[in-house]
């Protein structure tokens, strides 16, 4: 089973890589940006019997800070 893990910077987090790729798209001349948050995609192979659950405390153990980041598994077919 493949799982896709998307991490993200909570609401009010600064992220310097974002204003970095915002900056980088207005001097490029592309217009209507209003922000840009950058995130991870991490994408696991797993045996059938892995629960979410199990999948959960993977993210808050070690795949996200959870202090500054949330996190949304997803199927990945």
């Amino acid at each position: 089973m493949k799982k896709r893990i998307f991490v993200t910077l909570k609401p009010g987090v600064l992220d310097p890589q974002g204003r970095a790729v915002h900056h980088a798209l207005d001097g490029l001349g592309f217009a209507g940006v209003n922000d840009v948050r950058i995130g991870r995609l991490i994408e696991l192979d797993l045996a059938d019997d892995v629960s979410d659950e199990k999948i959960g405390e993977m993210c808050e153990k070690l795949l996200a800070n959870m202090v500054i980041e949330n996190y949304r598994i997803e199927d990945a077919g």
